[in-house]
């Protein structure tokens, strides 16, 4: 019988935050996948740990693509979907995006959240969450390696 773990965030408001080379394994099974759909013109667009499923083995698999759209040349996405601490500044601002890159951003939360235990963008009030997000202002903090730390920035590029 095949068991599968879903990963969840802990029910206290921290996350969980893991060594680089745990959450390196885990991050490379997240771009993987991501990679897969996106060759398939697949984008998820609700990407975050909640929707990270985990087999007896501790693979990841990308679950929940209920707000996932197929990707057309020259077509855009406007709808704003997703997770407000994940979502991209494209989605929560409403304008046009073409998809992958919305997937990218939400990526590179969850590498954040994943080595540092907290997220870059957090807000009880939505609207100071949404204008945190919008301008891209986070902390990185000090212990995060050199390579992990431009993997995050590339990834939560506002433009």
């Amino acid at each position: 019988m095949r068991c599968v773990y879903v990963l969840l965030s802990p029910a206290c408001p921290c996350l969980l935050q893991l060594r680089e080379d745990d959450a390196r394994r885990f991050f490379q099974q997240i771009l993987a996948g991501v990679e897969y759909c996106h060759h398939h013109l697949v984008v998820h667009r609700d990407l975050k740990p909640e929707n990270l499923l985990l087999d007896e083995e501790s693979n990841v698999k990308i679950a929940d693509f209920g707000l996932s759209n197929c990707l057309e040349d020259g077509l855009f996405l406007r709808t704003s979907c997703g997770s407000p601490n994940y979502a991209a500044p494209e989605v929560i601002s409403g304008n046009l995006y073409a998809g992958p890159e919305v997937d990218v951003w939400s990526c590179g939360v969850i590498l954040y959240a994943l080595l540092c235990g907290t997220l870059p963008f957090d807000d009880e009030i939505i609207s100071n969450l949404f204008r945190k997000i919008k301008s891209g202002m986070y902390v990185i903090p000090s212990h995060l390696s050199e390579y992990s730390r431009d993997l995050i920035v590339r990834m939560l590029n506002i433009d």
